[in-house]
């Protein structure tokens, strides 16, 4: 139900807060522009049996709009005792109030079920989770010539049911590792966010911002036998509040056609982690026409989570607040059917929050300093109306190397679409990819294929088929957790 993802690279604390520290996605939902009624109905089967199933619909009539989708997916997974199930909702309803001020409210309920097997070397049985997790937000916006803004107030809440199972190898129920309890915990996440931006004169523009946040949690344990509440946990963290407060200002001036500069600022309080500032600034200068070349430096950062200060045995109620310094020269430039670009970039950071074993038991602890610099290349070219090509190319230095993480990634890719029929393939290389680090420090090099291809049958109906991993390459990205080979998919869309 996404109309288009927005990437923002590079850490952008200011304007979006805490957890901005490497970028953002920002998905923005589709909807109608035009009176009229859209319903897309999307049915997949594959490995694994594995299902995935949306129905969506897009209204318009007058001034009132509404998206409304449900969703199921299922798969038995690639491994004994993997299984995950999932159930969705989403509404999103809106309202003119006339050509300048703009209403919504949106909300979004997922249930999950996932069962995590263990390593391959380690498998357990019964390590089972069952989360709810939902989000609802109401907004009213304004839109002029030369300001606009908006004034949001939004929860994001969960509900969590851990069975942390028993170890290949135990009497089950006998076990050290066997509980006669559920972990519980609950969430919630409560806040206020406005903002306006405004051109003051010619090239110009100034936003300016205030976002408060209340955060609650609370852990407990509770009987598998009766469900009663066995005990509520350590007592820090058996109920929790906390609050954070930020205001920000952006200011950006074209000097010349060719000149531009930003520069912001964000000042936050959190009741736990204390007072940050986090300052931004950059500049773009434009030599061509279709060419920019872009300088910034910005500071990124991220509490620490009631995850990461409350919850479950390895919890630190004494954690600091992660930060990073990034910095970065791009250029990008458009020759014809050609687009192309490359960034440079450097990055800094330190009080890392990291999972280590301290006196025999895990423990989230601020472990110290990070220190990444690579490059970054793509190019993108429309061989005709038919054929596009696409490839990109990282390098990646890391100081201290983090898992998942690969010193080298390139891709190509290709899209062609003729009559009815379109395909896109792509092609992936990781060399160096970390799944392992520390003492045990371990690295994978691997090849990996996707394509997709589809036909519109008719007006309203399109088929398609998946296929990832193509070359049935054997990897992992997390040690102990083989990915699968070679998976297929099929399905059908319907239009009307």
């Amino acid at each position: 139900m996404a109309e288009r993802v927005e990437v923002l690279r590079g850490p952008a604390s200011v304007l979006y807060g805490s957890n901005a520290m490497g970028g953002v996605l920002n998905i923005v939902t589709r909807s109608m522009k035009e009176d009229g009624s859209h319903t897309h109905i999307n049915l997949g089967a594959g490995s694994y049996g594995t299902v995935q199933t949306q129905v969506s619909n897009q209204t318009r009539k007058g001034a009132f709009s509404s998206t409304i989708g449900v969703q199921y997916n299922r798969s038995d997974n690639h491994r004994p005792r993997m299984g995950f199930e999932q159930q969705s909702g989403y509404a999103k309803l809106g309202y003119d109030l006339n050509s300048h001020w703009h209403t919504y409210a949106e909300a979004n309920l997922t249930r999950f079920e996932g069962s995590d097997p263990g390593t391959t070397d380690k498998p357990i049985f019964d390590r089972d989770q069952w989360i709810t997790r939902g989000e609802a937000t109401v907004s009213l916006e304004n839109h002029y010539n030369r300001t606009s803004g908006a004034l949001s107030v939004f929860t994001n809440f969960g509900n969590h049911r851990i069975d942390d199972g028993w170890e290949v190898g135990r009497a089950k129920g006998n076990g050290p590792d066997q509980r006669d309890y559920y972990f519980r915990s609950k969430d919630n996440l409560t806040g206020v966010s406005l903002y306006q931006s405004v051109s003051l004169f010619e090239g110009n523009r100034l936003t300016a911002g205030f976002d408060y946040q209340h955060i609650y949690g609370h852990a407990y344990n509770t009987s598998k036998l009766t469900g009663e509440v066995t005990n509520e946990g350590k007592p820090s963290y058996s109920k929790s509040h906390r609050n954070e407060v930020a205001g920000y200002v952006d200011f950006s001036q074209e000097l010349t056609s060719w000149l531009t500069m930003d520069a912001g600022l964000r000042i936050d309080h959190h009741s736990v982690a204390g007072t940050e500032l986090i300052p931004q600034a950059g500049i773009v200068v434009r030599p061509t026409g279709n060419g920019q070349l872009k300088a910034m430096v910005s500071k990124g950062y991220r509490n620490p989570t009631m995850k990461d200060l409350y919850l479950y045995a390895m919890a630190n109620d004494s954690l600091e607040p992660e930060r990073i310094w990034h910095y970065e020269l791009s250029w990008r430039h458009r020759v014809g059917s050609l687009a192309y670009g490359a960034n440079l970039y450097y990055l800094k950071g330190d009080n890392l929050i990291q999972t280590i074993t301290v006196g025999g038991k895990q423990r989230n602890m601020n472990t110290g300093e990070v220190e990444n610099y690579g490059i970054e290349l793509e190019a993108n070219y429309n061989v005709n109306v038919h054929l596009s090509l696409t490839t990109n190319h990282s390098l990646l230095h890391m100081k201290n190397p983090v898992v998942a993480a690969p010193k080298y990634k390139g891709y190509l890719g290709a899209r062609w679409n003729c009559c009815h029929w379109n395909a896109v393939a792509g092609l992936q290389y990781l060399n160096g990819l970390y799944t392992a680090v520390g003492q045990n420090e371990q690295k994978e090099n691997v090849l990996l294929l996707n394509a997709t291809v589809s036909y519109q049958a008719t007006r309203q109906v399109t088929l398609w088929l998946r296929g990832e991993n193509l070359l049935a390459q054997s990897y992992e990205i997390n040690l102990g957790f083989p990915m699968p080979r070679a998976t297929f998919m099929g399905g059908i869309n319907l239009n009307f």
